[in-house]
C-alpha cells in the first residue's frame, strides 16, 4: 500500500512537471513553445487535473487496489505454505513417534517371544529329564525284577540240583539224617549267595 502510495506521488509529480516545463521556458521569453501564457494556459491545467482526475480515479485506484489485492494474496499464501510446513512437521513428528511406538512393540513381541521360547525350552528340558528319570527308574525297576527272577530261577536249579543230588545220594542207601544234613547245607549255602 506504501508503495503504490509512493508510486502515486511519483507519477502525478513527473506529469506535474511535464506541464509546467513548458510553460516555464514560455515565461522566461520562448516563443512558439507547446504552452502559451494566455487563457489556454488555464484550460490545458484545468484539462490536466480533469484528466490527472480521471487516471487516478479509473487506473491509479484500480491499480492500487489491485496492488493491496495482489499483496494480501501473496501474504495468504506465505501463510498458508507456513501452516502447510507446520503441518508437515506435526505429521512428520507423529509419524516419527508412530515409528517409535511400532519398534518399541516389535522389541515387547520380541522380548515376550524370547521369554516364551525360554520357557518352552525349559518345560521341554524338564520333560526330557524327567521322561529320562522314569526310563532310568524303569530300567532299574526291570533290572531288579530280573535280578529277583535270576535268583529265584537259581535257586529252583540249585534246589533241582540238590533233589538230584540228594536222590543220588539216597540211591547209594544214606540215612534219612545225612540225607536232611545235606539239603540244609545245600539251602543254606543259597542263601548265603543270595
Amino acid at each position: 500500500m506504501r508503495c503504490a502510495r509512493a508510486l502515486g506521488v511519483r507519477l502525478t509529480l513527473a506529469l506535474s512537471l511535464l506541464v509546467l516545463l513548458p510553460a516555464a521556458a514560455l515565461a522566461s521569453g520562448g516563443e512558439g513553445g507547446l504552452v502559451n501564457l494566455d487563457k489556454s494556459l488555464i484550460v490545458q491545467m484545468v484539462n490536466f487535473l480533469l484528466l490527472l482526475f480521471i487516471l487516478w480515479k479509473l487506473l491509479y485506484r484500480p491499480f492500487v487496489a489491485k496492488m493491496e489485492e495482489r499483496s494480501q494474496a501473496i501474504k495468504k499464501s506465505l501463510e498458508e505454505a507456513q501452516a502447510a510446513r507446520a503441518e508437515a512437521q506435526r505429521q512428520r513428528d507423529e509419524h516419527a513417534a508412530q515409528i517409535q511406538a511400532a519398534y518399541a512393540e516389535a522389541q515387547a513381541i520380541r522380548a515376550t517371544a524370547l521369554r516364551e521360547a525360554a520357557e518352552e525350552q525349559r518345560r521341554l528340558v524338564e520333560a526330557a529329564r524327567a521322561e529320562a528319570a522314569r526310563l532310568v527308574e524303569s530300567a532299574r525297576a526291570e533290572l531288579a525284577q530280573d535280578v529277583r527272577r535270576a535268583r529265584q530261577d537259581l535257586r529252583q536249579e540249585v534246589a533241582d540240583l540238590s533233589i538230584t543230588v540228594a536222590e543220588k545220594l539216597i540211591r547209594k542207601s544214606l540215612n534219612d539224617t545225612d540225607h536232611r544234613k545235606i539239603v540244609q547245607d545245600a539251602l543254606a549255602g543259597l542263601e548265603r549267595s543270595s
